[in-house]
């Protein structure tokens, strides 16, 4: 299989009583495992994906240490830096290996991803 780009925005917030936000770190992990491109955007509640002090749940994953492993398996990850400024969550509140980001640069990675996945 030849690599190619994929892009997963995760607009789910973590811990809300589904699994969404955790499977989509674990299919952007499993597609950098795979020599794809990987590229995460962050987006409304999913911002809380990448928050430091966010403590899961009893018999939950770690979501941004997950985050973290998929930084560290080649992904890039930017967050929605309107919407934590909307929320009152200040970047020193995100994990530190993720980076803001905006809408023109949500629009660019969309434009120029082979895929993209939304959770």
């Amino acid at each position: 299989m030849s690599a190619t780009s994929l892009l997963v925005v995760i607009s789910s917030a973590p811990y809300n009583g589904s699994d969404t936000a955790w499977n989509s770190l674990r299919l952007a992990k499993t597609a950098a495992a795979h020599d794809s491109r990987v590229r995460v955007f962050l987006i409304n509640g999913g911002v809380d994906v990448g928050r430091k002090e966010l403590k899961p749940p009893d018999n939950y994953f770690n979501l941004a240490e997950m985050l973290g492993e998929v930084v560290e398996a080649g992904a890039e990850v930017q967050y929605c830096k309107t919407c934590i400024d909307r929320c009152g969550v200040g970047e020193g509140e995100m994990i530190d290996k993720i980076t803001p980001g905006s809408m023109a640069i949500l629009y660019e990675w969309i434009m120029t991803s082979d895929k993209v996945i939304s959770f």
